[in-house]
């Protein structure tokens, strides 16, 4: 990889973004398949508590962001497995308590500065090098764990009590899973904020599903989107000078509302 510290702001900014639209194909098509856009919702806003933790302690950020998204999603599952709390109701607490506790960190804690609009809108423009290398790691991690246990998460995901009858380690799998995801939103976040990689994880594959005839296509075509969206969006945050992550997600949004009509036209 010695070619890449010659790469200049823009290319390094291209690649982290086409490296998180790839991963973002298989995995945002699960989270869809398995209804859980409200839970990456609420892993994106504990990151920000995340931030302040790794500040506090003079640690490195990432390490601050994973655990606290483990942490997370770990506290999330347990609630919803007790069955007295419905799941949107647990997301819902701890998305808003999370987000509110790390604001009043940010905001209160001398020594802490963090810039919340870049926390929220991501600054994928300042992409480092560091930042490409993690970005790599973890799509390499994280695309091979997918292709190794493909057929276990789509198992699972399509029926858990079949599963469970096939002799699957359900709970298992879907620990894995999770804990992937807190990995991957904890990477992410601090390079293209909650806007971008909450976007690229639901609408590429909302978009890719209109088309798909197989689970493989719409990972597929969940990618290739989510490709076009980062490449076009960040074309015009160069040439318009608009904001880079907010671009990309109305690229994205403007790609789903041509597939509704593409295929209400077909149908036509």
């Amino acid at each position: 990889m010695d070619w890449l510290p010659q790469l200049d702001f823009t290319h390094r900014a291209l690649i982290a973004g086409l490296g998180i639209a790839v991963l973002a194909g298989p995995l945002g098509s699960l989270i869809l398949w398995r209804r859980m856009a409200y839970f990456g919702d609420t892993l994106a806003h504990s990151t920000l508590l995340g931030l302040c933790l790794g500040m506090i302690l003079h640690i490195n950020l990432y390490i601050g962001l994973v655990a606290v998204s483990l942490l997370v999603a770990i506290i999330l599952v347990s609630l919803v497995k007790q069955n007295w709390l419905a799941s949107d109701t647990v997301l819902g607490i701890l998305s808003h308590t999370t987000l509110a506790t790390g604001l009043i960190v940010a905001t209160t804690v001398p020594g802490i500065r963090i810039e919340l609009l870049s926390y929220l809108f991501g600054d994928i423009l300042s992409v480092n090098m560091i930042d490409i290398f993690y970005i790599l790691r973890v799509d390499l991690v994280a695309l091979i764990i997918l292709w190794g246990f493909w057929p276990k998460f789509l198992s699972t995901t399509v029926d858990k009590d079949l599963a469970k009858v096939e002799g699957l380690p359900v709970d298992v799998i879907n620990w894995m899973f999770i804990i992937m995801l807190a990995f991957v939103f904890a990477f992410a976040i601090k390079i293209v904020g909650v806007l971008l990689i909450t976007a690229l994880l639901i609408i590429p594959p909302a978009a890719a599903r209109r088309f798909a005839r197989s689970p493989e296509q719409m990972v597929l075509l969940a990618s290739i989107f989510g490709a076009i969206a980062v490449g076009v969006g960040f074309m015009a945050s160069l040439n318009w000078n608009w904001p880079t992550g907010p671009a990309i997600v109305v690229m994205a949004t403007l790609i789903f509302f041509l597939s509704l009509f593409t295929k209400l036209r077909s149908h036509a």
